[in-house]
């Protein structure tokens, strides 16, 4: 079983990774074919971190239960018919639908990191779960090039395509190859968390999609902000107070998650922040003063040493996690995707330093994805695994969203009254506004690294009350 097993969770998460990052290349695309504005088209891609952000937490919990199988399967069937929408000459809105659909997709990784360490061993599932964190990163830059060069070739229903094909596999796959998960779990979803934690994910990627809004309307969006904020405070206080929450927030709060979860928002808004300047540079004309002008296949051929050296990167790391602390592989990866953004800065007019500046991000943020898990997992119970690293794609997910608004509002700060493009200067402030993320991520690393327990093994936390009352009454 573990060797059809292993390929068919990584070929999972590689796919539901690509099929989410599909709608950043064809966005312009969008817009064109259907004739809506940028900002409407902008949604075939928010639409899809949304609805990754909400399912995430919600799978996570199913995958704690005795039903991950069937959350499995249930939610490849979705994101299929999603594909299907994708596809079919259907108005603008079924688009939306369809990618929505399809962003479901993007919390079925936290349930295959749940797969590979209930049924393999111990030492072979932390492999498998660095691997599979990594490739939910570096799957990206898989979608990107591909899609570009299919809308190219074919128009966008054509890249969407793709997605049908590769997402049909990989339910066939997940049929053949996932276990049922152990007996003896609960998996209640409360429905009062999963409302309050839509609508303030809702807001969040709203407000962090709709950069124009904090310039031409700011009272309206700070209020939003507060409404998202108090929203998602009430969330907080619905989970502890639940006897069946979607996340345990008490095991959240351990210092060693907490800390994780901190490292890895900052750490993905300068990361994402690097993606969307090195794409968005990339395809300037020289009429701009600046910029190589590159296709938008070529543009995303841009990714391909992000994604090759980010897996070469991640494949190392479990090696070098035997001899140095998760911890300071985390520092250690936020570093070099610092040193990404000072090469960005510093040499970025020839496409051959767009394509190192990218293959040094990918290195960073392979090594950072790796030793991400054994931060988490190490203090959390076996059954809470795909709870745990469901939340954390959370926060991941809301860190890419806001590192994309911020590199959208540096590079608007920085155009000039009727010019279409940005100073070049602009991408250097955004590059260093990055580099200063990078090093926050860093210092919380170090001091992860800083705190953690004697040579005695960190503690595993103890369940809440209300989760093990939850059980109790559920007779798991």
């Amino acid at each position: 079983m573990t060797r059809r097993l292993v390929p068919s969770l990584v070929f999972v998460a590689l796919v539901v990774a690509a099929v989410g990052s599909l709608g950043t290349p064809l966005v312009t695309s969008v817009a064109t074919t259907f004739r809506v504005p940028l900002d409407s088209a902008q949604w075939t891609l928010t639409a899809t971190l949304l609805s990754g952000a909400v399912a995430t937490p919600v799978l996570g919990r199913l995958g704690s239960g005795p039903h991950r199988r069937a959350a499995v399967l249930a939610t490849l069937a979705v994101v299929v018919a999603g594909s299907a929408l994708t596809v079919l000459p259907l108005p603008f809105g079924w688009l939306v639908a369809g990618r929505a659909a399809q962003g479901v997709g993007l919390g079925l990784t936290a349930l295959m990191m749940g797969v590979a360490r209930d049924h393999l061993p111990e030492e072979r599932g932390a492999a498998v779960i660095a691997l599979l964190s990594v490739v939910s990163i570096v799957g990206a830059g898989v979608g990107y090039p591909l899609a570009a060069l299919l809308a190219e070739v074919g128009g966008v229903r054509a890249a969407y395509g793709l997605g049908l094909v590769v997402t049909s596999v990989a339910f066939l796959a997940a049929w053949r190859s996932v276990p049922a998960a152990p007996g003896g779990r609960s998996a209640r979803v409360g429905a009062a968390g999963a409302v309050l934690l839509t609508a303030g994910l809702f807001l969040v990627l709203f407000l962090a999609g709709r950069t124009g809004l904090w310039s031409r309307h700011l009272a309206a969006a700070v209020g939003l902000a507060v409404a998202a904020v108090l929203l998602l405070a009430a969330w907080t206080v619905s989970e502890l107070r639940s006897a069946t929450p979607l996340v345990d927030v008490r095991a959240v709060r351990h210092p060693a998650v907490a800390g994780a979860n901190v490292a890895t928002f900052v750490g993905g808004i300068g990361m994402y922040l690097l993606l969307t300047l090195v794409t968005r540079y990339a395809q300037t004309p020289g009429g701009a003063g600046y910029g190589p002008g590159l296709s938008t296949f070529v543009a995303g051929l841009v990714l391909v040493p992000f994604s090759a050296l980010g897996f070469v990167a991640g494949r190392c790391a479990p090696r070098l996690g035997r001899r140095v602390d998760a911890s300071l592989l985390l520092a250690g990866g936020a570093v070099v995707v610092g040193g990404g953004f000072a090469l960005f800065a510093a040499a970025r007019s020839h496409p051959v330093e767009l394509f190192a500046a990218m293959g040094v991000l990918g290195c960073g943020v392979g090594g950072f994805s790796a030793a991400l898990p054994g931060v988490v997992l190490a203090v959390t119970p076996r059954g809470e695994t795909s709870s745990a690293m469901g939340f954390n794609y959370v926060v991941r997910s809301v860190g890419y969203s806001l590192g994309s608004a911020l590199g959208g509002l540096v590079l608007a700060a920085g155009t000039g009254a009727g010019r279409p493009f940005p100073d070049d200067g602009a991408y250097t402030t955004a590059a260093l506004v990055g580099l200063a993320a990078m090093a926050v991520t860093a210092a919380v690393c170090l001091a992860l690294a800083r705190s953690r327990p004697p040579a005695g093994g960190p503690a595993v936390p103890r369940p809440s009350a209300a989760a093990t009352a939850g059980r109790d009454r559920s007779g798991a």
